[in-house]
């Protein structure tokens, strides 16, 4: 088992290699239909799977035709992250597509909905503290 601090230095190797893969490597045409970022790397204890997190920006039929792409690509990251990543054992690869963004954007647009529907008038000093007292 490799330490905490050995797991979180490989995890940031790979992401940022296999971002340069995204970047200039990856020559499928279905990766670059939507626009691709990783946003985490969740590498195991003992160093044998890597989970890559990535957000994909467009259509549904481009988010589902890049992680078509990304998952055929899988050999070709593997292979590449053994000959630029200095390990006894390459780690297994797996691609998992990451909502959280999409999701807190969700989140954020109806908090801003919320505000906008309320009424200034409710929002008055004093008012408020009145009504708790009430209750």
């Amino acid at each position: 088992m490799a330490t905490n601090r050995r797991v979180s230095r490989v995890a940031e190797l790979i992401k940022r290699e296999v971002s340069q893969m995204l970047l200039n490597g990856i020559k499928d045409d279905r990766v670059g239909t939507g626009m691709v970022s990783i946003t985490d790397v969740d590498v195991s204890g003992d160093l044998q799977h890597a989970k890559i997190y990535v957000s994909i920006y467009g259509t549904e039929e481009a988010k589902a035709e890049t992680m078509a792409g990304l998952k055929s690509a899988t050999g070709y990251v593997r292979s590449e992250l053994g000959a630029r990543v200095r390990l006894r054992r390459t780690p297994e690869v797996v691609f998992i597509e990451d909502r959280s963004i999409e999701r807190g954007t969700k989140v954020l647009s109806l908090l801003n909905r919320i505000q906008q529907e309320r009424k200034p008038e409710d929002w008055r000093e004093g008012e408020y503290d009145n009504k708790e007292e009430n209750s």
